[in-house]
């Protein structure tokens, strides 16, 4: 399987993310001209040692074998790398992507399970300079993770990572035509996403969890905050130096309810910089629970995932 393989199923997509000790577990529906849907957006926690028990449990519940079923990888699960895109025909770009990648995988590139996602190029650059990101995992994590769900009746149609969620996210955010910078936090850190037009163009993780941007001590919080601008502005202007051509209109910060960082980005960032609200842009009517946002932020990648409408086979 690669990460974003598919197969055909009678209903839409289920998303079962391991969160914690338990699942998270999220479900959108597409509508024309409207907002999507949230259907489903469910915590099932699962007692110690009984994963796999609360999996098959819940995929009874949710008639899962019905749906396309995917899950996220976690941050230390899995790399993502841009490489220059090779020349060569489609046949064998798996091969010569993992040549380019032996010397850069904190494992033996043999053990990796890879898939590549195209960073559109400039129109008027040459051929050559054409980027893309690999996604690179241990054949022991993405084997493992399959049989979980296997063994649960729930077969994975896809596995997704979260820079891609928050990918679909951008793109029911942002503007038609310009660039949209997207910061969230987890418990595994910070991950900063700049996409246009639907296609993901950077990516950069930052050493910073949601604990550690929580902190209530103002002094430990500004330290936070200038940490955060510092690696923002960084990156951004990394970003503007390589992809001149699209202009970053805004940062949008995911949902959280730390203090501060919103007020200290807008004053020292030089851009707009907005806090997002998932009600602004999806239908949570039939999950009112998401309207806190604790829930948005422990929702935010499986939903984001949950958009995923395109469809990706290597």
């Amino acid at each position: 399987m690669g990460f974003f393989s598919k197969a055909k199923k009678k209903q839409g997509s289920l998303i079962i993310a391991v969160q914690g000790s338990g699942y998270a577990v999220a479900s959108v529906r597409h509508v024309t001209d409207s907002k999507p849907v949230v259907e489903m957006a469910a915590v099932f926690p699962a007692p110690a040692g009984q994963l796999d028990s609360t999996l098959e449990r819940l995929a009874k519940e949710l008639k899962a074998a019905a749906f396309h079923v995917g899950t996220l990888l976690t941050g230390g699960e899995y790399q993502v790398l841009s490489v220059e895109a090779p020349n060569v025909p489609q046949e064998e770009l798996k091969t010569a992507v993992r040549w380019r990648l032996k010397d850069m995988l904190d494992f033996h590139v043999d053990d990796a399970t890879i898939d590549v996602v195209d960073i559109p190029a400039d129109k008027n650059a040459p051929s050559h300079a054409k980027q893309m990101f690999v996604v690179a995992a241990r054949n022991s994590v993405i084997e493992a993770r399959q049989n979980l769900f296997a063994g649960a009746g729930a077969g994975l149609s896809v596995i997704d990572i979260p820079e891609m969620a928050q990918r679909n996210i951008s793109t029911v955010v942002q503007n038609e035509g310009r660039g949209l910078a997207m910061l969230s936090f987890d418990t595994d850190g910070g991950l900063l996403t700049v996409s246009c037009g639907g296609e993901l163009y950077l990516s950069r993780r930052m050493d910073v969890t949601l604990m550690q941007l929580m902190e209530p001590d103002p002094n430990r919080a500004q330290l936070v905050h200038d940490r955060i601008t510092l690696e923002l502005q960084r990156s951004l202007d990394h970003f503007d130096r390589q992809y001149h051509y699209i202009g970053v209109g805004r940062v949008v910060l995911a949902p959280n309810s730390a203090q501060g960082l919103h007020e200290y980005l807008a004053q020292n960032l030089g851009m707009p910089v907005e806090k997002l609200n998932l009600a602004d842009v999806l239908d949570l009517s039939a999950v009112p629970e998401l309207l806190s946002l604790d829930e948005q932020q422990r929702f935010f990648m499986p939903l984001g995932a949950a958009l995923r409408q395109d469809e990706v086979v290597l």
